[in-house]
């Protein structure tokens, strides 16, 4: 064992140490103190994005669940105008056939007035021509002529019969 590279040297092993332990020093103050303040602030970063990640999530299941109460909102809203223009529409059928109802009454009533008076002027009409051919008619039986003032009372005379047998 002659070789001095494997024999133990007690000055090499201090000066290995101690200038294992100086390294350790300066490489702790400047370079593990960077590296770990590097490191944590990069878990904090991917904790940060992490719980912003959540938070964007939760938001996005209250828009959800906001969108779909406003959807429901929404539906509710259109069935209560559907069923407030049929209501509206039925209010406005039954106002116009009430109308109808009243012009066709209205139409029926004048018609019956129109027949009634369009009725008395015919028989005023019959009356007067059974006046005038029950006077042709009377006078040629008689043989005799009326003077006018003759006529005019048997004519009264005769729409007070007519009349009376009416009544």
């Amino acid at each position: 064992m002659d070789n001095p590279l494997v024999q133990p040297d007690p000055g090499l092993f201090i000066w290995t140490i101690l200038t294992f332990l100086v390294l350790l020093g300066l490489l702790a103050k400047f370079a593990w103190g960077p590296l770990l303040k590097a490191l944590d602030e990069r878990q904090e970063t991917i904790r940060k994005s992490l719980d912003d990640a959540d938070e964007a999530t939760r938001e996005l299941e209250r828009l959800q669940q906001e969108s779909a109460r406003i959807i429901a909102e929404a539906h509710a809203e259109a069935q209560s105008i559907v069923a407030k223009s049929r209501a509206a529409a039925e209010t406005v059928r039954e106002d116009l056939k009430q109308k109808a109802k009243e012009e066709a009454g209205t139409l029926v009533r004048g018609a019956q007035r129109q027949i009634q008076l369009e009725t008395a002027r015919a028989i005023q009409q019959i009356r007067h021509e059974v006046v005038d051919l029950s006077l042709t008619v009377a006078s040629k039986l008689i043989k005799k002529n009326l003077t006018q003032e003759d006529n005019d009372a048997l004519i009264q005379d005769s729409l007070s019969q007519i009349d009376a047998s009416r009544n």
